[in-house]
């Protein structure tokens, strides 16, 4: 059970969130859904950062055998991302915000 306290869950409103014994738990849970369209655009800078750090994951020469492995690689990789990496992602913020309103909402480049 998690701790007291209000929790605000974002997902992509995909079919495996929408189950019934996720909608369940999230319930018992006390957590509450942000309401959130099915495929809406992602503007969410975090998930640039999943992919470098998925790419830089994949480009080692080996792949970790044990979860304190991948662990320990996760944290070695995450530590060698550039801050410029990270200030280009929030830079990028109005423009992608600007192609969505373009696009109404549709899919941009981003």
């Amino acid at each position: 059970m998690l701790k007291p306290g209000p929790f605000l869950f974002q997902h992509d409103c995909a079919p495996v969130h929408k189950a019934r014994s996720i909608k369940t738990w999230m319930t018992e849970s006390g957590v509450d859904e942000l309401d959130w369209p099915a495929q809406s655009p992602d503007l969410n800078p975090i998930e640039y950062l999943w992919d470098e750090l998925e790419r830089r994951l994949r480009a080692r020469p080996s792949r970790p055998t044990s979860v304190c492995d991948l662990t320990n690689a996760l944290l070695e990789e995450w530590s060698k991302i550039p801050i410029n990496t990270l200030l280009n992602l929030v830079d990028s913020l109005p423009r992608r915000v600007e192609a969505v309103i373009a696009a109404k909402g549709g899919p941009t480049s981003y």
